[in-house]
C-alpha cells in the first residue's frame, strides 16, 4: 500500500495545525509520549518533529512532506521543494515577523548602527545573512530562549520572531526593522515529489488544507428577499463571484446565498433587514475551494 509519511509541527504551531487539519477533513490524535500521531487516514503516516529541524528530516527522505516556517527553511538551507505557503501562526493568520530590536532608550535607530555590536538571536545564519546585506559587521550569537532579557547584560541587540510585538513592547524593547517576514511552508522531498502517486496525495492535501485556510475569516450567508426588493440587496451584497439565487415555493420570492468576509457581516445584515431582507442565516464554513 501506498504511504505519504508527513511531518507535524511540535511546539507553538501544533494546536493551530491540527485545528486546519480537522477542518480540512483530518482526524489527528498526538499522545503526550510518542512522537507518532495518528490520523485517520491509512495512505498517511504523521512524525511530530521541531520546526527548526523540519526540512531537514524532508531533505534526507526521513518525512515525504512537513509544515515548518520558511524561516527554518531558510535557515538550515536544506534542499527542499516548498509547493505553497499556508499563512497562519500561533497566534493569527498573519505571517509572522523575525524583527531587529533595542531597548526604547538605546541609541541605535538603524541596522546600520550595529557596526561592533553583538547581536543574540535563534536564527543565526539569517541574521547573519540580513547584516551582510546592509554592509554590517557585528557578532551574531545563538540565543538559548529568553532572548528579550538578554538586553542590555550580554548583547545591544536581538533578532526575535513576534505576531503582535506585544512581548517586546513588555520587555521595553524598540522594534529597529523587520529582518525577514515567515509564513508556514509546505516543504516536499524532491524525490517523493517525482512519484506519480505521492505527488498526487500531496497536491490534494495542500488544496484542502488551503480551503481550510481560505475558510478561517469568511461565513456563508442565506436569506430570503422578495422579487421586488431583489436588486436592492444585490447592490449592497459582496460576493467572492456572483450571489447563488433560486425560486422559493412561494411566487414572487427568491433565496439569495454567498459567502463573505466575517467581518462586514456585523454592519451588512441590519442593511439588509432594511431592504427587505429576511430569514437571514449567517453559517460558518469548513473549506473555501476557489
Amino acid at each position: 500500500m501506498h504511504v505519504l509519511k508527513l511531518g507535524i509541527p511540535k511546539g507553538t504551531l501544533q494546536e493551530s495545525t491540527l485545528k486546519f487539519f480537522k477542518k480540512a477533513g483530518y482526524s489527528i490524535n498526538i499522545s503526550s509520549r510518542s512522537y507518532y500521531p495518528s490520523i485517520d487516514d491509512d495512505e498517511i503516516e504523521a512524525m511530530l518533529l521541531r520546526p527548526q529541524d523540519m526540512a531537514l528530516y524532508v531533505e534526507r527522505g526521513v518525512i515525504d512532506i512537513g509544515l515548518a516556517g520558511s524561516d527554518w527553511v531558510r535557515e538550515c538551507k536544506a534542499d527542499v521543494l516548498e509547493v505553497g505557503s499556508l499563512t497562519y501562526s500561533k497566534q493569527t493568520n498573519r505571517p509572522a515577523r523575525w524583527v531587529l530590536a533595542v531597548a526604547e532608550d538605546s541609541p541605535i535607530k538603524s541596522v546600520a548602527d550595529l557596526e561592533g555590536k553583538v547581536v543574540f538571536t535563534e536564527l543565526v545564519e539569517a541574521t547573519k545573512s540580513y547584516l551582510a546585506d546592509n554592509g554590517v559587521n557585528a557578532t551574531v550569537k545563538f540565543s538559548h530562549g529568553a532572548t528579550e532579557v538578554k538586553i542590555p547584560h550580554l548583547c545591544d541587540a536581538i533578532v526575535e520572531i513576534t505576531e503582535t510585538g506585544s512581548s517586546l513592547k513588555a520587555n521595553r524593547l524598540r522594534i529597529v526593522d523587520v529582518v525577514l517576514q515567515s509564513t508556514t511552508t509546505l516543504v516536499v522531498n524532491k524525490e517523493s515529489w517525482g512519484d506519480e502517486w505521492k505527488r498526487t496525495k500531496i497536491e490534494n492535501l495542500y488544496m484542502l488544507l488551503s480551503g481550510a485556510l481560505a475558510a478561517e475569516e469568511k461565513v456563508g450567508l442565506k436569506m430570503n428577499i422578495s422579487d421586488e426588493n431583489l436588486q436592492s440587496v444585490l447592490a449592497i451584497l459582496p460576493a467572492m463571484k456572483k450571489p447563488t439565487i433560486s425560486s422559493l415555493s412561494e411566487d414572487g420570492w427568491r433565496a439569495v446565498e454567498t459567502i463573505i468576509d466575517e467581518h462586514v457581516v456585523r454592519d451588512l445584515i441590519p442593511e439588509l433587514k432594511r431592504v427587505g431582507a429576511e430569514g437571514i442565516i449567517e453559517y460558518p464554513l469548513n473549506k473555501v475551494i476557489p
